[in-house]
């Protein structure tokens, strides 16, 4: 192979990775007691989703406004879904 057709190659493997990488699978799907807090007191849901929060107010004595967690597999988020009933 050409030296041209070997770099071209790779360039295109390392912008293949470092996009799957940066499109990281996340849920807002967390157990009320792991939920960890992205916003003050009082935060709206629409101020909390322009963080890149979650909103769910239906649990009392946790944050209301938190941080999505990282989904493993798709199949771990079905799980999740199943378990607490949310949707991923």
């Amino acid at each position: 192979m050409e030296l041209r057709v070997i770099c071209v190659m790779v360039l295109v493997c390392v912008l293949t990775l470092s996009s799957l990488a940066q499109g990281k699978l996340e849920t807002c799907v967390v157990a009320p007691h792991h939920r960890t807090n992205c916003g003050a007191p009082g935060i709206t849901p629409t101020q909390c989703k322009a963080r890149g929060c979650c909103f769910d107010n239906t649990v009392r004595g946790v944050p209301w406004c938190f941080h999505p967690v990282a989904v493993e597999s798709i199949a771990d988020g079905m799980a999740r879904e199943a378990l607490w009933g949310l949707k991923v």
